[in-house]
């Protein structure tokens, strides 16, 4: 099959999954094998086009052309053939989990989660195979909208509120921030067209250039830099598969992907490294990874501290895009993969805590690791991931990130890299510590054992992932490093 065919496919396959799950919505199990078989069908389908990618191809598929010069389309070159691959990697794996957690804890409105879940995954590899700013933008678009039904998938007043502030902090920066970033690429380089090293140089230099960059990191809200980052940790209030969808596959990582693609394919490292002042923005990042690290520290729930943890995690995408050296840049790219695995397996383990046990906060997990030692031992595994100690993964993109800050001799964000790891482990080793070397609290006794199986399964693939990924980085890392590289 030739590459252009397999992006339709990887395009059509979650939108044709989410009409056959619609109409299989009387039999639920019919309903739940369409959601495994759809996404199974996208990661093939995906695997299919890494040899290209690997040999230097870089197909183009042409949608539909909006003004002469201006369409949609799509071109899969190394970072979103990443993004791309962990997205329909996780798939399958969060489906198995799904189907875990909703039956279990009863959720209403079951086919309406997996129609929207696959409409999400359409909207991701929209954004993953982007061709220009143009399509991304739609899709990046369509991706907030079709999240929406998922973030307030309780149906409750809080649910509701909390997706009133998902759209509005969401729309508005995307509408305020970047689609004017957008339409001033345009208009200045005549061309939105995603290029290797960049398209804008010679059209836009000095403070400008500094403005419209500063356009992009506020307007691509889903990297929730701050002060952009309040919707995150209010779409907690969705179910915990969900909050996985938005923390490791889908949401937070469209942003940071956004971030790395602009950064490489608009503006390209070179151009960026002559703006006048544009380290404040790394700083800004900076800033962002520090406090939202500090935190996290101080939340009691669960989730929340998991929510400001992916705040900070994020922020070190966009560091280490704005750090500006070509190692930086193979961090960035590579955090966007390793974070996924470990947040997930995270979020899984979350989630199957409360489905066990229905305890959400972190003083109440005392001893539960003799109860749950599989969820906990994943929980291990991640965040050891987020620490960045081996033989998780997290600890090859802080390395590269490290040695760009170094390269760049950007020793504040080589401070900020080596104190937010610090914070990492002040905020996840007391947890793992609670839950396998402190007796029950008899105030929180729940008589309970491990969560359902196919939950304890898809957690335990997900942090065996996030160990080989460490082992055998070599097909993330080639991609990593072909990023923002010109095809000879």
């Amino acid at each position: 099959m030739m590459p252009d065919d397999l992006i339709l496919l990887a395009l059509c396959i979650p939108l044709f999954t989410a009409a056959a799950i619609g109409l299989a919505s009387p039999w639920p199990n019919i309903r739940e094998g369409v959601t495994l078989v759809g996404s199974v069908l996208l990661f093939i389908t995906v695997v299919a086009l890494v040899p290209h990618i690997l040999a230097g191809e870089r197909p183009i598929l042409a949608l539909a052309e909006i003004l002469p010069g201006l369409e949609i389309s799509m071109t899969v070159e190394p970072l979103g053939m990443l993004f791309a691959l962990v997205a329909a990697t996780l798939w399958p794996i969060n489906s198995l989990y799904s189907i875990g957690y909703m039956r279990t804890n009863n959720e209403r409105k079951q086919t309406r989660f997996y129609i929207f879940f696959a409409l999400a995954l359409s909207s991701v590899m929209g954004i993953a195979f982007a061709g220009n700013l143009l399509t991304l933008f739609v899709f990046y678009e369509v991706l907030t909208l079709s999240t929406y039904p998922l973030v307030t998938h309780a149906g409750h007043q809080k649910a509701r509120d909390a997706g009133r502030v998902y759209l509005g902090i969401l729309i508005s920066t995307s509408i305020g921030l970047l689609l004017p970033a957008v339409i001033w690429v345009w208009y200045v380089a005549g061309t939105t067209d995603f290029t290797a090293g960049g398209i804008l140089a010679g059209h836009i230099s000095g403070p400008l250039l500094t403005l419209l960059a500063a356009l992009f990191i506020f307007g691509i809200g889903k990297a929730a830099v701050m002060p952009t980052h309040r919707w995150l940790p209010a779409a907690m209030v969705a179910p915990t598969p969900v909050s996985a969808l938005l923390h490791a596959v889908a949401v937070v990582k469209a942003g940071v992907f956004s971030v790395v693609k602009v950064v490489a394919y608009i503006f390209g490292l070179e151009l960026l490294q002559t703006a006048p002042g544009i380290e404040w923005l790394l700083y800004v990042a900076c800033f962002t990874v520090v406090v939202a690290s500090t935190i996290a520290l101080q939340q009691d729930n669960l989730k929340k501290r998991l929510a400001y943890s992916t705040i900070s995690q994020l922020s070190y995408v966009v560091m280490g895009a704005l750090i500006l050296a070509p190692l930086s840049l193979v961090g960035a790219a590579l955090h966007i993969a390793v974070h996924a695995f470990g947040k997930i397996t995270l979020f899984f383990a979350a989630g199957s805590i409360y489905t066990a046990s229905h305890k959400t906060n972190i003083s109440q997990l005392d001893g539960i690791g003799r109860r749950m030692p599989w969820t906990m031992g994943a929980f291990a595994v991640g965040a050891i991931s987020m620490i960045a100690l081996p033989p998780a993964a997290g600890f090859l993109s802080k390395w590269y990130l490290l040695m760009g800050a170094s390269q760049q001799e950007q020793y504040i964000a080589m401070g900020v890299i080596i104190l937010s790891t610090l914070l990492n482990a002040a905020y996840f080793v007391p947890i793992i510590y609670s839950a396998f070397l402190k007796p029950e609290n008899p105030e929180h006794f729940v008589e309970h054992k491990e969560s359902p199986l196919p939950m304890v399964v898809a957690l335990t693939v997900t942090a065996t992932a996030t160990i080989l990924l460490f082992l055998f980085p070599g097909l993330a890392l080639e991609l990593a490093k072909a990023v923002g590289v010109p095809v000879s």
